[in-house]
């Protein structure tokens, strides 16, 4: 067995070069004044042009991103939003700020993303918003939930925060919502610290994101606010370090394929693992190389990673069910989100992680299931 690591192997990390740092530096030597808002513009441009839609505002967070997509809908108390079960606590949040219902919707047992067979059972009068979520960097079945959203004349708002580079059926996640929104955060393909990106092909959704996200301030009248706006704006300094990121976006998706076919061959053909899918029609980034276990083995996702920390190997746990957790707690049939959660984890899938370090997280999980 290849030795443990003085290091720990954390479960995610970026790539970051002295490009990178040059340009950020750039952009603290001359982003102001008459500069203003000059690195910030050019993110948003050239991340739209790489996305393939019409407008793009740089936001301080993915999380930032969506509480603006819902204000400009006009999301308010009593309306309902439908969401996966399974996913980060912040894709259903900015809703809950403005007072709307979350739906919970159970998941597809191999994407692991919104099952779309699910969800109108669950729609009703109150229904505003369906949020697919591109789980771990596999597309919704988009076309699918477009249909049903066009039907029932609801808005569509894509978490594509884990997923940048990844397509369904050709076209690139965050390309078809009424909105869409990002994720820069350090633990992402590319990364910014924090910062997202709120996207959109609607002229009308683009200006009211954008007044929203200014204050509410009269674009005619200086110092003059219309409304009670908000500030969810991204720095120059993060947008400078955005853009090299983003010039690097097929060199880190590249990675992320190769990291995962390491995983696959080292695990694909045990009896009782299941890692990530790529399902017909779609490219998987695999932002997170995720392993599901088999029941028989008897170990749950707390334990196994226990486990593996003291092997100095970090993993993170499969999302817990929405519905689960404290702020929600409520009672729902969705037990393809609640079975996999129990039994699933992140291996570590950081841009710098190494072929021998992939070895070394599988001979670990070997020898944890086998003990």
């Amino acid at each position: 067995m290849v030795s443990k690591p003085k290091k720990k192997i954390l479960a995610a990390g970026p790539s970051i070069t002295q490009k990178e740092i040059d340009y950020v530096a750039k952009a603290a030597k001359d982003g102001w004044d008459e500069n203003f808002h000059k690195y910030t513009s050019e993110f948003e441009r050239k991340f739209a042009k790489y996305i393939g839609v019409k407008y793009a505002i740089a936001t301080s967070s993915c999380t930032g991103a969506l509480h603006l997509a819902f204000l400009s809908l006009g999301i308010k108390k009593g309306d309902e939003v439908i969401t996966p079960d399974a996913t980060w606590i912040a894709t259903i949040a900015p809703a809950c700020y403005l007072g709307a219902k979350p739906v919970f919707v159970d998941i597809d047992h191999d994407s692991w993303c919104i099952d779309p067979d699910k969800i109108e059972k669950k729609i009703t009068k109150n229904t505003k918003v369906i949020i697919p979520v591109h789980l771990y960097g596999h597309p919704a079945e988009m076309e699918k939930i477009l249909n049903i959203a066009k039907k029932h004349k609801l808005y569509v708002i894509e978490d594509a925060g884990e997923s940048i580079g990844a397509t369904y059926r050709g076209k690139m996640t965050g390309s078809f919502g009424d909105f869409s929104c990002f994720s820069f955060h350090g633990s992402k393909t590319m990364v910014t610290g924090e910062g997202g990106m709120l996207l959109t092909n609607n002229h009308n959704l683009y200006k009211r994101a954008n007044f929203l996200n200014n204050h509410g301030k009269d674009p005619k009248k200086t110092l003059w606010n219309l409304d009670v706006g908000y500030k969810y704006k991204m720095s120059d300094l993060q947008a400078a370090l955005g853009i090299v990121q983003l010039s690097r976006i097929k060199e880190f998706i590249l990675k992320k394929k190769k990291i995962f076919n390491w995983y696959k061959k080292r695990l694909g053909k045990i009896p009782g693992i299941k890692l990530n899918s790529e399902k017909p029609g779609c490219k998987n980034t695999y932002w997170l190389v995720t392993v599901i276990l088999d029941k028989k083995f008897g170990i749950k996702k707390e334990r196994l990673i226990k486990e593996f920390l003291k092997y100095n190997i970090e993993a993170r746990p499969f999302f817990y069910p929405l519905s689960s957790l404290p702020p929600f707690k409520v009672r729902v049939n969705n037990p393809v989100s609640y079975g996999l959660s129990l039994y699933g984890i992140n291996l570590p899938s950081g841009l710098n992680l190494t072929e021998k370090e992939v070895d070394f997280i599988c001979q670990s999980l070997i020898k944890i299931l086998k003990t």
